[in-house]
């Protein structure tokens, strides 16, 4: 005897019958917190209409994550346009707002805030130094077990 439904064909035509026919509205399952969380970490400009209108009904439905994309796309501001005399003001105002999350990356910025306004602020950024180290470290990991230091150290002298 085969597994599975046991009743007849009619009835589950009759089912789907009255599924097709009723008039309760269909709606659209709510977007997953991934893909929110990208609309949001994401330029306003770069998402399409569908895209903005779905994230406004999710944010008019949640005001703390409005606050929150608010202070998300506001930080991005500071860090892309490099307005660190901005940052004492932003941690305010995130502190005001009852975000936990955020109030834990506030706390982060202060412990060394100095030295992060100056990081948002200057020129100046350790790049080639963290690629340089960056590469050493792929190389080390490529020779792990195989070789000892001295070939090692040609590596890392005759590398381009």
């Amino acid at each position: 005897m085969p597994l599975g439904y046991k009743g007849s064909y009619q009835r589950v035509r009759a089912y789907f019958r009255a599924k097709r026919l009723s008039t309760d509205p269909v709606t659209a399952p709510p977007p997953s917190p991934r893909t929110v969380a990208g609309w949001i970490l994401r330029h306003p400009d770069t998402l399409t209409e569908a895209e903005q209108l779905r994230l406004k009904a999710v944010l008019v439905h949640c005001p703390e994550l409005d606050a929150l994309t608010g202070h998300v796309r506001s930080f991005a501001k500071i860090l892309t346009e490099r307005h660190g005399r901005r940052l004492p003001e932003w941690l305010d105002a995130v502190r005001k707002d009852n975000l936990p999350g955020l109030h834990t990356l506030a706390a982060g910025i202060d412990r060394d805030r100095d030295a992060v306004i100056a990081g948002l602020t200057l020129p100046w950024n350790s790049g080639v130094v963290k690629g340089h180290v960056n590469r050493i470290k792929m190389l080390k990991r490529q020779m792990f077990g195989r070789a000892g230091f001295l070939l090692l150290r040609k590596r890392v002298l005759l590398y381009r």
